[in-house]
């Protein structure tokens, strides 16, 4: 299948709308006659914006992965264990991975799993952003996150608290958090909060004329610019 040019002229307002009565008709019966639709108003745009944003960053040297074929998520929703069984998302994703160089001079992705360390934008009616981190960390990445704390607590805090990246998104914080600091911890730790997070993540919200501008490949990549302090520290955290 072709792939949209990387000429992005900005999504149109319509895109809002429909995913808005798409929430409120999550049915088989309501989509597919509007399928059309959905590919004109979202999926062809998506694809084009993720193109030009791979272009941005290129030149800006941030190494994050933006591919049109791998960054987008899927509408459909996996329902196979799920009670909710709507056959479609309410909105739109799209995940960019953190890049490093190969032995052999190439620049891959860092790390396979889906809770490694990238960007991510997010498009839906009342919840636009842009941010990034370490999603939903597997243990062991989680543990190392805490190690580096407890024996670098400097270097953690210089990433965290860089002046660009806080007035770009403020604080990072965690989708959810342990009830208490796990055992073997210095509950008295000047970042003892962070050894309760489950992950690392941080953003800002979008307005909706942000997300409708053309020029929105330029405000991810100047949003991702600005994460960098903490996309570089994240990918230093190895298992």
């Amino acid at each position: 299948m072709a792939i949209a040019s990387s000429t992005f002229s900005g999504f149109r307002p319509e895109a809002i709308d429909f995913l808005a009565d798409l929430a409120a008709n999550n049915d088989r019966e309501w989509f597919n006659p509007r399928k059309a639709d959905y590919e004109r108003l979202l999926k062809q745009p998506l694809e084009a914006m993720v193109a030009a944003l791979a272009e941005r960053l290129a030149a800006r040297d941030i190494p994050l992965q933006a591919d049109p074929k791998r960054s987008i998520f899927r509408i459909y929703r996996d329902t196979r264990f799920s009670k909710d069984k709507s056959p479609y998302k309410t909105h739109l994703g799209a995940s960019f991975p953190w890049l490093e160089r190969s032995p052999d001079g190439s620049m891959v992705v860092a790390d396979g799993s889906a809770h490694a360390n990238g960007g991510y934008f997010n498009f839906q009616p009342g919840e636009m952003y842009v941010g990034g981190g370490m999603w939903m960390a597997e243990k062991p990445r989680l543990d190392a996150f805490r190690r580096a704390i407890v024996e670098e607590p400097d270097r953690v805090r210089a990433a965290l608290e860089e002046p660009g990246f806080k007035a770009a998104f403020g604080s990072v914080t965690a989708h959810e958090h342990l009830k208490r600091v796990p055992a073997g911890l210095p509950a008295d730790h000047p970042m003892a909060d962070l050894f309760r997070y489950k992950d690392v993540v941080f953003g800002r919200r979008l307005s909706d004329a942000e997300v409708l501008s053309p020029s929105l490949p330029d405000t991810l990549a100047d949003a991702f610019a600005a994460g960098m302090p903490v996309f570089e520290f994240l990918a230093t955290i190895r298992a």
